[in-house]
C-alpha cells in the first residue's frame, strides 16, 4: 500500500478532528489522551521531516 504524500498533514486533520469533538460534543473514550498524545507527536515529527 502506498503511503500519502503528505502524512504529517493527514494526521494533524485527524488530531484537529477529535479534539473538536471532544471539546464540543465531549466526546470520549478510554485511552483518548494516550491517542492524541501519540497523534500529535507522530503527526509533529512527520510536519518537521516535511512528509
Amino acid at each position: 500500500m502506498k503511503m500519502p504524500k503528505r502524512l504529517g498533514l493527514l494526521l494533524l486533520c485527524i488530531y484537529l478532528v477529535l479534539t473538536g469533538l471532544n471539546l464540543l460534543l465531549g466526546l470520549t473514550f478510554e485511552g483518548l489522551a494516550l491517542v492524541l498524545g501519540v497523534l500529535a507527536i507522530a503527526a509533529g515529527v512527520l510536519l518537521f521531516l516535511d512528509r
